[in-house]
């Protein structure tokens, strides 16, 4: 039997993964939306998805769309952004990196400049000619925030659950 050749990911895969990873804590039907902040010393700092607020879980619409807005998820949900920053590990970002798994919107891009973070790694840019990401963009240009989109050759990474497949290689 051919042993299967073990991957090993790079710091940006790795750090985008967990965007990935944690994105799909969402309960949104339609977008999951995942953050991980890290630190100078590449280490995770804080991680978010998109949810409903605490103790709302459940309780408010995950419609995209409605004739009432208040009947649909805009004026409730949390974006990944938001978490992973209220949900840091850390006392501050300043000079974090944020990787994204959706370019952030206008409002976390306030978010993120005001918390100090310095470096946005974003994978999908789906909403470019959207007004809000158009904002998000010139906010984040002004303020000197580095921009760049997620770069990868591999489009999946698997993961194993099982423990006996990731022990030892050279064990007898």
């Amino acid at each position: 039997m051919a042993q299967q050749e073990r991957v090993v990911l790079n710091r940006s895969k790795y750090f985008m993964a967990t965007a990935l990873l944690s994105a799909q804590r969402s309960e949104d039907p339609n977008t999951q939306v995942g953050a991980c902040i890290v630190n100078q010393e590449e280490n995770i700092v804080g991680i978010g998805y998109n949810r409903m607020p605490n103790g709302c879980d459940g309780k408010l619409p995950w419609e995209r769309e409605s004739e009432e807005w208040l009947d649909n998820k805009y004026p409730y949900v949390c974006h990944a952004e938001l978490n992973a920053i209220v949900n840091k590990t850390s006392a501050d970002v300043k000079g974090c990196a944020i990787y994204v798994t959706l370019f952030p919107c206008n409002e976390c891009a306030k978010l993120i400049i005001q918390a100090g973070i310095k470096d946005v790694i974003y994978l999908s840019d789906k909403y470019h000619g959207d007004k809000k990401t158009i904002a998000s963009k010139k906010m984040l240009n002004t303020a000197n925030i580095n921009v760049k989109q997620f770069q990868s050759g591999e489009e999946d990474i698997t993961i194993t659950f099982t423990v006996g497949e990731m022990a030892d290689t050279n064990a007898p």
